[in-house]
């Protein structure tokens, strides 16, 4: 990754904000969006948001240790601007790193149109829910299992469905029930992510272990869970253990 994706809490927090015209405008209403009290260059912020790109004001803000965004000026930019879904408090930020805003402009129109307009309640409704989904299983492993396993394509809560939110009682009331372990052998098509077939890239993002033989590429790995355990293996284990546990090899 070339920048780390954050969310920032900017509610009643001070944000320069320089420049005039258009640009000047759009970011201000995606400041006040966000809850930022919007100040001047003379006041004192961590960040700032340099709307005309002056690489003036933008030495000066850094000589201060303030982190820029210059519009249309990637180069000069310690954080860049996300083009933003917003199903609150569901957020879906997409970066192209100063690329292309465009890119990025076209990628959100077609997220947009894939997520229901619920989904943000279907958020709310699990944070609310989070007593009652501890109690219901109270290991952490089994927890994060029956998520996955009700959020999943066809899964009681699966956030691609309208109403998802209100079958969460239904979920917490004993058919949410979590899977068997299952081990699942894999062998790829290639060492290009992009060659990934959609089951073995939801298996990724669901494993709790990924084995694999030493040869399968970073990029590949990197698709799984960020807490899934990376175990190299010359062999696909024995006893794999409890949970989803995948066996990646390259092809022959």
């Amino acid at each position: 990754m070339q920048s780390l994706p954050v969310f920032l809490v900017l509610t009643g927090r001070p944000v320069i904000l320089t420049g005039q015209g258009d640009a000047a405008e759009a970011k201000r209403r995606l400041l006040e969006r966000a809850g930022a009290r919007i100040v001047g260059e003379e006041d004192q912020a961590a960040i700032a948001i340099v709307a005309d790109g002056d690489e003036a004001t933008v030495a000066r803000l850094r000589a201060r240790g303030v982190l820029v965004n210059a519009t249309d000026r990637p180069d000069l930019c310690d954080f860049t601007l996300p083009a933003i879904v917003d199903r609150a408090p569901v957020l879906i930020a997409i970066g192209t790193g100063g690329a292309s805003a465009g890119l990025a402009k076209a990628l959100r129109q077609r997220i947009e149109a894939l997520l229901p307009q619920k989904l943000g309640a279907l958020a709310t409704a699990l944070h609310d829910a989070r007593a009652a989904i501890r109690a219901r299983w109270p290991d952490a492993a089994a927890r994060r299992r029956a998520i996955d396993a009700g959020l999943s394509q066809g899964g009681m809560i699966d956030p691609f469905v309208d109403d998802a939110a209100d079958a969460v009682p239904d979920w917490l009331s004993g058919q949410g029930d979590v899977a068997a372990s299952r081990f699942v052998p894999v062998r790829l098509l290639s060492s290009d992510p992009d060659d990934l077939s959609l089951r073995v890239a939801r298996l990724l993002g669901e494993a709790d272990r990924v084995y694999h033989m030493p040869d399968v590429p970073p990029a590949i790995l990197d698709r799984a869970r960020a807490d899934a355990v990376r175990i190299p293996a010359a062999a696909a284990p024995a006893d794999p253990g409890e949970g989803l546990s995948l066996w990646l090899e390259m092809p022959r």
